[in-house]
């Protein structure tokens, strides 16, 4: 049988969950929503919380774009690992150079490639980052590298242009912003890179996965296990969050608009799009 896979809003109301799962905050990068993240991080806590890769954005010098609100990030997680809450760290691509620390233990926080986490309900999710299942990144990476700063620099121009906008006393635009999500959209659509790693999970006989990596927050069971990406704090707001009784909810902390990528509704719930079998 399938887990129960639900979506849900937050409340700004402090909600404590079993498992937290984020990725891809990106810090030291323009793109990164330092401030948004560390609202989010504020209003939640949990008894594990797992960062499944590019936490850090170390494709260029993290310097310059390094702000105030980005060593709030930092010293929250540190407060969240001293609270008691165990934190594993799976380094993804961008933060790579972690992966030096894997297997090592630093006070509450575990570093390692990948992970099985077993929920309340003994179900067993395949953690880890995604990128190894990203064919455009292992076939081209130089070509990914390049993308990912123009990306950036659109997003700084896109910034830039609304800080003009706002002395103006005009309205918010973001044409740049939505064209480079377009284009991410269409380069995703091509791929089948949920499939791979839903794969991976059912080549070691798990319930299913969670990842991260495309900027893509999901949560389905299209391919007969249960697939979960974070999504991420550039694109999108965005984690996955285990309930005390084993159920995975797909936060999104940005609106009440549906996720992309939730699923069709096999059932539906009050909170909105629901699988059940």
């Amino acid at each position: 049988m399938l887990p129960r896979v639900t979506r849900d809003v937050p409340a700004p109301a402090r909600r404590h969950y079993r498992s937290l799962f984020l990725s891809d905050f990106h810090l030291g990068s323009k793109g990164c929503q330092a401030v948004e993240l560390a609202e989010f991080l504020r209003h939640h806590s949990a008894d594990h919380l797992y960062l499944v890769g590019d936490v850090f954005d170390t494709w260029r010098p993290m310097g310059p774009n390094w702000t105030p609100e980005h060593d709030a990030v930092v010293r929250q997680l540190m407060d969240i690992q001293q609270s008691g809450t165990q934190v594993t760290y799976l380094p993804g691509n961008h933060d790579a150079l972690f992966m030096r620390f894997q297997g090592r233990h630093f006070d509450a926080v575990t570093i390692a490639q990948q992970c099985i986490h077993e929920a309340a309900d003994g179900r067993r999710y395949l953690v880890i980052h995604g990128d190894s299942c990203d064919v455009f990144a292992r076939t081209v990476p130089w070509l990914a590298n390049v993308g990912a700063w123009m990306e950036s620099l659109l997003r700084e121009v896109n910034k830039q242009v609304n800080r003009g906008l706002k002395r103006l006393g005009w309205r918010r635009w973001d044409g740049i912003e939505e064209l480079v999500n377009v284009v991410n959209g269409m380069l995703r659509a091509s791929d089948r890179f949920e499939e791979r790693l839903s794969a991976l999970a059912v080549a070691q006989g798990l319930d299913g996965i969670v990842c991260g990596h495309f900027h893509q927050p999901a949560l389905h069971a299209r391919f007969g296990v249960a697939y979960a990406n974070c999504g991420d704090w550039v694109e999108n707001r965005s984690a996955i969050a285990e309930e005390a009784d084993g159920t995975l909810r797909l936060l999104d902390w940005s609106d009440r608009r549906p996720v992309p990528g939730t699923p069709e509704a096999g059932q539906q719930d009050e909170d909105g799009l629901a699988l059940a079998n």
